[in-house]
């Protein structure tokens, strides 16, 4: 199995995270959703190896082979590890490819990191770093939501 061990100390502990790493050419990082892991893609993988490119996934912290912390879900958090995973295997000219949560890691990561390493992103059901409903975001969602969220994954947290 392959594992990164990440970089980011501002919690105070470096974990491991799960990669598979397939293929030649342009890396693109596929990154799952909440709660999945990097098995989601397995039906494009194949497809993105055969178009002639190297297609890297992970699991997220918290989720499939990677390390559980008790913390550190946060965006900040979360794209510092994503910065992990691009400087550790050395890519250059990313496209980076997230899901649901993922993409909202995207953009976390690009808006902390820049775009140096990176070529193209898609966000596909994105969940952005910022969703609740406020003044300055008023199309966001009411606290209510988050706070049902909540209470159904205290109750039933693998049928939530």
């Amino acid at each position: 199995m392959n594992y990164i061990e990440t970089k980011n100390e501002e919690k105070g502990n470096k974990i491991k995270l799960f990669y598979e790493d397939y293929g030649e050419g342009q890396p693109v990082i596929l990154i799952h959703g909440w709660p999945l892991s990097h098995r989601m893609w397995e039906y494009q993988i194949e497809k993105i190896v055969d178009a002639g490119f190297r297609c890297i996934s992970y699991d997220r912290r918290g989720f499939g082979d990677s390390d559980k912390p008790w913390e550190g879900y946060d965006y900040d958090t979360l794209a510092s590890d994503l910065n992990d995973v691009i400087t550790v295997l050395g890519l250059s000219k990313t496209i980076l490819v997230g899901f649901s949560m993922g993409g909202g890691e995207v953009a976390r990561f690009i808006g902390k990191y820049g775009t140096a390493n990176i070529e193209k992103a898609a966000l596909i059901s994105a969940v952005p770093p910022f969703m609740l409903k406020t003044d300055d975001n008023p199309d966001g969602l009411e606290k209510e939501v988050f706070e049902g969220f909540k209470e159904e994954i205290r109750k039933d947290r693998a049928g939530f």
